[in-house]
């Protein structure tokens, strides 16, 4: 099987990329085909476009500060983005919640400048987290932080930056933690946001009920894998990353 991706390459002009997002969520624009015809509207207009008796699927990952800094002595800056859990859990709830110490695999920037065995190490929110590389070429990095009986998400939150999509060009800022989240955000371990969920506001989630459609939620951490760029001329031959979701039994022997 051979998926060219030169047939779906094209060009996006710098200005056509939104940098930020509406203040009213649901006014972003919507593409409707329908009927072999094309239309254009807005996101508020969505529940009029869902089919009868549909039941949607909302993913409630929340995304996290996934991007820790620290400065070297030397005055370098080491960048460290979480990517998967290793210890105590390799599942993200789990490790969220681990306290005292965890074990990561990150993607490191500036690698160069930080050994194997190094200690980097930086204080926020009077808290004190300490980094150690323990495999240079994984990526390994064990965390250890003080107080020790407080939440490896409580210390991400004080001290992690959001990771923003490498397309959108300016720091992350305060208010992105709450604006690169959908509105049914709930189980933190997403590194980047289900952006098909952005456009939801609390009216939009009304009309669709409204209209007798049902709702439900899963699981989806979405990972870093997201952002990586496909460079194989035969899209099959792209490495896809690995995503860990959750369905409750429930909505598994309902649906």
């Amino acid at each position: 099987m051979e998926i060219n991706i030169k047939d779906y390459t094209y060009e996006l002009p710098v200005e056509r990329i939104a940098t930020h997002p509406f203040q009213n969520r649901d006014q972003s624009k919507l593409l409707v085909y329908k009927g072999g015809q094309i239309s254009h509207t807005t996101f508020a207009t969505i529940p009029e476009q869902l089919p009868q008796n549909s039941i949607l699927f909302f993913n409630d990952t929340k995304v996290i500060p996934a991007r820790l800094f620290f400065q070297k002595e030397t005055g370098a800056q080491i960048e460290l983005f979480l990517l998967n859990p290793i210890a105590p859990s390799p599942l993200l709830q789990l490790a969220m919640e681990a306290t005292g110490s965890s074990s990561w695999k990150c993607a490191i920037g500036n690698l160069k400048r930080w050994s194997a065995g190094g200690v980097l190490s930086r204080v926020a929110a009077n808290i004190e987290l300490r980094a150690v590389l323990k495999d240079r070429e994984e990526g390994i990095v064990h965390f250890e932080w003080t107080p020790k009986d407080i939440s490896f998400a409580e210390v991400v939150r004080s001290i992690g930056v959001t990771p923003l999509p490498p397309y959108i060009k300016r720091e992350a800022t305060t208010a992105d933690r709450e604006r690169y989240q959908t509105i049914y955000s709930h189980h933190e371990g997403a590194v980047a946001a289900p952006t098909a969920g952005l456009h939801f506001t609390e009216k939009v989630l009304a009309d669709i009920k409204s209209r007798g459609i049902q709702t439900d939620f899963l699981t989806l951490h979405v990972s870093a894998g997201t952002f990586q760029p496909v460079k194989a001329d035969n899209a099959v031959d792209h490495d896809m990353h690995a995503e860990q979701i959750i369905i409750s039994i429930e909505t598994s022997i309902i649906y």
